[in-house]
């Protein structure tokens, strides 16, 4: 099967998935499943990909298993957020209900299918790394390993810390800002934005590989400037006030770093 028929038939299939989704989301009230769809969807894109391309039988195995590693970690965690809140949807959902009122129905399909297409398109690492004939792995391949094993646990960690925080009663209406959350407003994203690197470089060395690169330099404008950061922080200053303009002020948005109080330099 040729890389357009897999890139298409995937793009297909997620489609008509992410429009049953938007079904399901209005029968349940919640548009918030959306998230742990689109965290999910990547494994049987990835599986699909490993079964179908011609590369070498390793490679498209561990291909496989790192996707679904890191999507399906995210799901449950996500699903398990969704449901705690259950009616209720996450803020910035809340918050497209009031933006798209009078034409939320219309507006949340094309939202859902557009979810659809960034999933496809953030899949080029995976089409590229199983069409990868060559029978060793090499030097970015293991480089690539082990920074995705970095990144799926540092964002493992950073959720599991906010979690925690989250259920002692006496942070309620606190900003977490213990553990990683100390040295980056959002350390889950900045590790799931590191997870895509590890991705790319994972298929460098693949046919067409040089264009994997943009997938995480796509997925750093999403969590910055899309979907990420920019709605988590507005619906953060909405619920928390001063106390996380405060915490704004000190602590560096995206990568890990000391607190301003005791740096001064301006962060990403």
């Amino acid at each position: 099967m040729t890389v357009l028929n897999l890139f298409l038939s995937a793009l297909g299939c997620a489609s008509v998935a992410f429009a049953a989704l938007y079904v399901l989301a209005r029968k349940l009230d919640n548009y918030g499943i959306v998230d742990v769809a689109w965290a999910a969807g990547f494994t049987p894109v990835a599986l699909w990909y490993s079964l179908a391309g011609d590369g070498e039988p390793l490679r498209r195995q561990l291909v496989a298993g790192m996707v679904a590693g890191w999507s399906l970690r995210l799901a449950w965690h996500l699903g398990q957020r969704v449901a705690r809140m259950h009616p209720e949807e996450d803020g910035r959902y809340q918050q497209l209900r009031r933006d798209w009122a009078g034409a939320l129905g219309r507006r949340m399909f094309w939202f859902f299918q557009g979810q659809a297409v960034v999933l496809v398109l953030l899949s080029w690492p995976f089409l590229v790394a199983v069409r990868n004939s060559a029978p060793l792995l090499g030097a970015f391949e293991y480089a690539g390993l082990l920074l995705w094993a970095i990144a799926v646990a540092g964002e493992a960690w950073s959720d599991a810390q906010l979690e925690a925080f989250k259920r002692v009663s006496a942070n309620r209406g606190r900003v977490c800002d213990t553990g990683l959350w100390r040295y980056s407003r959002h350390p889950n994203y900045f590790f799931e934005w590191l997870t895509w690197v590890a991705f790319a470089v994972f298929a460098l060395p693949g046919p067409g590989g040089w264009l994997a690169l943009g997938c995480p330099a796509f997925m750093l404008y999403l969590l910055l400037r899309v979907t990420g950061i920019r709605y988590t922080e507005e619906q953060l200053l909405r619920s928390k006030g001063e106390a996380y303009r405060a915490y704004r002020q000190r602590t560096p948005a995206f990568v890990p770093w000391f607190p301003r109080r005791l740096a001064t330099a301006k962060f990403l």
